[in-house]
């Protein structure tokens, strides 16, 4: 190994490890993400899993992501089992999460779209595989964190109308109804060489671009062409991590005229050289990761209740079924939806992650997490380095803020994309905010007040 070309003196020992694994199934595949069926009848671009183990002494995390649309709880946490058996990582300190490729599998049973039964069944050990063959391959590091602002390819797609309510497009509103963050994360991860191994990308945006509603074949999306453009620069070696954001309301869809493609393979062709772009400019731009500091987790299941029928919405059901045929999509769907509704009056267990890697904080979330909520969670985090990851441990539909879960837009529907109650994310990012702080300054256990008691 030559010198390295970076001033190295007094920088933390870190060891990493990265791999990656396709997991694409074989044959037709029922491809997830809309409320009708769409097969999968050839690979445009393989579905992979990623796994990037990160160590400092005796602290060591792992986190996994997979090309598909969720991660569900009924296989994740086998996959979190199998991974803490194989590599002693402790479960608290393994973070998995879906990039949300909507042209991919269906692979959850409490979800419309049908699984490939035998593939869903090994997919755990293929995720514990991937992030073992990491943990075996671990190589001296600099971590090299860094930031980029984007807002162009990106929008709020709910829009408020003029009564107050919130409806998902641009037409008859008068205006946005929520913010995009403008923050892409990416962290370099290069042997003391300068050579790039990794990069860690993070930023919220719906993944579903280049399939639409038509869409006949296998990809994993905007993200699949941003790690080949990242590769194109950096050699094949380098691998890339998304993690996506919250992005709930975001989607790659502009509110104004453009001669740009607007969706499809040429849409996700432009995003992901473009976000290639931003996390190449944002690594090549940062300094090393300067100092330790500390290393710490939590997990925990956080109960919140699921939104439970009343009488409005059975009305709703009731005159939506007097129509017969005459139903608009979301119409069928949400009709669908609320008649097989059956978790009125039952509790959700929503695992909730903060992990704590030197200056870096990572934060898993299980849904589709609306904007301005990750956004919180980043204005009240102790560190700049904060990395907001939707979609991560299981899936509990969409999470929109308190109150534009009363205004009805997609995302707020109850039972057609809102399963918890309005409060959810208000009580999710409180619980975030106190753990950040409680694993940032290394409280133990015994030091921890309980939910709801004083500090």
């Amino acid at each position: 190994m030559s010198a390295s070309p970076y001033n190295t003196d007094g920088l933390p020992a870190i060891r990493a490890g990265v791999a990656k694994r396709v997991i694409t199934p074989e044959g037709d595949i029922p491809l997830a993400g809309y409320y009708h069926e769409r097969i999968g009848r050839r690979v445009r671009d393989d579905l992979h899993c990623r796994a990037l183990v990160l160590e400092h002494g005796d602290c060591r995390m792992c986190i996994v992501t997979v090309d598909l649309i969720f991660v569900a709880r009924e296989w994740g946490d086998r996959a979190r089992a199998l991974i803490a058996e194989r590599t002693g990582i402790a479960p608290e300190c393994i973070i998995i999460s879906a990039t949300h490729t909507h042209t991919g599998p269906g692979v959850g049973s409490h979800y419309d779209w049908p699984t490939a039964e035998q593939w869903l069944a090994a997919l755990p050990g293929m995720l514990a595989e991937t992030a073992q063959a990491a943990a075996a391959d671990m190589f001296d590091a600099l971590l090299f964190p860094g930031r980029q602002e984007e807002c162009y390819l990106a929008s709020n797609r709910l829009g408020r109308t003029r009564d107050g309510d919130e409806i998902f497009s641009s037409t008859g509103v008068i205006g946005h109804a929520g913010p995009v963050d403008p923050e892409l994360l990416a962290v370099g991860i290069r042997e003391p060489d300068g050579t790039v191994r990794a990069v860690l990308v993070n930023y919220g945006m719906h993944v579903d671009v280049i399939g639409g509603d038509t869409a006949d074949f296998v990809s994993a999306d905007w993200p699949g062409i941003m790690e080949e453009a990242i590769a194109g620069v950096y050699g094949e070696q380098a691998i890339t991590v998304f993690i996506n954001g919250c992005c709930g309301d975001i989607n790659h869809r502009l509110w104004h005229e453009t001669r740009q493609p607007a969706e499809g393979e040429m849409k996700a062709v432009q995003m992901g050289r473009a976000f290639a772009g931003l996390a190449v400019n944002a690594i090549e731009k940062a300094e090393p990761m300067e100092s330790f500091g500390g290393c710490g987790a939590e997990l925990e299941e956080l109960q919140i209740p699921y939104y439970t029928r009343d009488e409005n919405i059975m009305a709703e059901m009731e005159a939506l079924r007097a129509r017969g045929d005459d139903l608009e999509y979301f119409e069928k769907a949400t009709l669908a939806s609320i008649e097989r509704w059956d978790r009125d009056g039952e509790i959700a267990d929503a695992p909730l992650q903060v992990m704590r890697f030197g200056e870096l904080i990572f934060v898993g979330l299980p849904g589709e997490i609306f904007t301005k909520w990750g956004m919180e969670i980043k204005h009240w985090s102790p560190t700049p380095w904060t990395f907001v990851i939707e979609l991560a441990n299981d899936a509990l539909g969409y999470i929109p803020t308190t109150d534009q879960a009363m205004r009805g837009g997609y995302g707020a529907k109850p039972i057609l994309s809102r399963r918890l109650i309005a409060d959810a994310g208000r009580q999710m990012t409180d619980w975030v905010q106190v753990a950040m702080w409680r694993v940032w300054e290394g409280e133990t256990e015994a030091e921890r007040p309980r939910m709801g008691e004083g500090r």
